[in-house]
């Protein structure tokens, strides 16, 4: 693991991808995989496990000359800082620059992370709100469906949960197509389910072996079957 500290926070292009950028010594930008990122603070200091070497070939004096063209690179932009601000904490910033990247252009995902946003303050009405703009969308977007499942279940609303953790589960455009079995899992285990719970369980283990939540409660769950 190695720890660097910087001087300004940039959004990079590499190749068809931006990515968080490390501005050292006025002159040099290092890009960073942001997948690698495992640590971010305000000071401007990033911790991270490997790094993509851009080293030379992007060289900017001032984070305020390195300007994106088009509305949607403006809004990836304000998109990935709003993420950092609110993995670091900082969740009205966040929330504020989750609004700006939808009024440069609005996204499916730009809706479900500023719900999630909503999520962490407890007001799971507008988190849901935001979910179905996002699905209004963009339809194949598995993220949404599964974002109100879950705020559906912290609410104790468990039966409506289930038809959006099903569209979850068959949206082509899922990254994590685990999380719906896990929460369904959980609902069904509620119920008294607890053959079928395992069987959500499991799903979610075969889509994802290392989900440890889903371990977990397979596991616990056997235990208190035998």
């Amino acid at each position: 693991m190695r720890v660097i500290r910087v001087e300004t926070v940039l959004i990079l292009p590499v190749g068809n991808l931006f990515v968080p950028g490390l501005r050292k010594n006025g002159e040099v930008a290092l890009a960073l995989d942001e997948r690698f990122i495992t640590r971010w603070s305000e000071t401007g200091e990033f911790e991270y496990s490997y790094s993509i070497v851009q080293k030379g070939n992007i060289v900017m004096k001032t984070s305020q000359e390195h300007t994106t063209h088009t509305p949607q690179e403006r809004a990836q932009e304000y998109l990935q800082k709003a993420y950092r601000l609110q993995m670091s904490g900082h969740l009205q910033e966040a929330i504020e620059n989750y609004k700006t990247s939808i009024e440069i252009m609005p996204t499916a995902e730009a809706h479900t992370f500023l719900g999630w946003a909503y999520s962490f303050l407890g007001n799971y009405e507008q988190a849901i709100d935001e979910c179905k703009t996002a699905i209004s969308i963009d339809p194949e977007f598995g993220n949404p469906y599964n974002d109100i499942g879950a705020y559906l279940i912290q609410r104790g609303d468990t039966e409506e949960a289930i038809p959006y953790l099903e569209l979850a589960m068959r949206a082509e455009r899922y990254a994590t197509p685990h999380f719906p079995h896990y929460n369904l899992g959980r609902i069904l285990e509620r119920r008294g389910d607890w053959f079928e719970a395992l069987e959500e369980y499991q799903a979610a283990l075969e889509l994802e072996p290392n989900y440890t939540l889903a371990k977990d409660a397979y596991y616990r769950l056997m235990a208190l079957m035998n």
